[in-house]
């Protein structure tokens, strides 16, 4: 499965915003299930950044997220997202 939040950072705190995505990536690559992960900044919108990243299965993401570690660093800047849908099924 794929999981994509996207993010409306004001251009003054893309500096402090990008270590926020680093770390992210790094907690959640410890995480079972967990094969990969990005993070980018829209070319178009460049306030618009997104991270992404790749589960094995619905189920190790949704474990990984009900992790204290997730819970603790990776839930407060995935709260601050944009209001929409963003797990993705690879199996069609």
């Amino acid at each position: 499965m794929i999981a994509i939040a996207r993010f409306h950072v004001p251009a003054g705190q893309a500096a402090q915003f990008r270590p926020q995505l680093e770390r992210a990536l790094e907690v959640f690559s410890e995480r079972e299930g967990f094969t990969s992960g990005d993070f980018g900044q829209n070319l178009d919108e460049p306030e618009l950044w997104s991270l992404v990243t790749h589960w094995l299965n619905v189920g190790s993401y949704r474990r990984a997220l009900s992790s204290t570690a997730v819970k603790m660093e990776v839930v407060p800047l995935l709260a601050t997202a944009i209001d929409e849908p963003g797990a993705y099924s690879r199996d069609l």
